[in-house]
């Protein structure tokens, strides 16, 4: 089996208009779509100019917020297209992707064909009210790591967050 070739998409670093004063930078559906399509068969490389965060054009976020290509609920039941699932970590996951059932159904779906389910710090919490076909969570006995209830607690987000991870994970 040969390696895929890597497949180099350039986004700008531009973050403002300079005649406008107003944030601008790359276009959420031009990435999106030509991502979904090459990702199969390349690896995806994204550099920018001035490297570090590449900026999102807040524009490109409110008028696309319809495009089904950008929602998880366009991924349901393709899982045979990849092979796997990651949850990126930071503290967003905690306030939606725990509850998301979009999210709870494209991780049953990897999980029960066979792929690999991974999250990095935060991103555990989109595992947490998993439950499998059988009725039965995800995380029941099973080894799930993610940031600790002490983590947390030395970062002072505690009480920022509306469930501890660790705990949460263990009930």
């Amino acid at each position: 089996m040969s390696e895929r070739p890597n497949f180099l998409f350039v986004l700008t670093s531009q973050a403002i208009l300079p005649s406008r004063g107003t944030p601008t930078g790359w276009y959420l559906p031009e990435l999106v779509h030509l991502y979904n399509k090459l990702a199969p068969h390349f690896n995806i490389v994204v550099a920018s100019p001035a490297g570090g965060e590449a900026p999102l054009d807040p524009y490109s976020i409110e008028s696309t917020k319809d495009d089904p290509a950008l929602k998880l609920s366009s991924l349901l039941g393709r899982s045979a297209e990849f092979a796997g699932i990651f949850y990126v970590g930071g503290h967003g996951p905690m306030f939606d992707l725990a509850n998301d059932s979009n999210s709870q159904s494209l991780i049953r779906e990897f999980y029960e064909s066979g792929k690999v389910v991974s999250a990095l710090c935060h991103g555990p919490a989109a595992l947490v009210n998993v439950k499998l076909s059988d009725g039965t969570y995800l995380v029941s006995d099973q080894v799930v790591t993610g940031l600790s209830d002490a983590e947390e607690e030395a970062m002072q987000f505690t009480k920022d967050m509306p469930f501890l991870l660790e705990t949460e994970l263990r009930n």
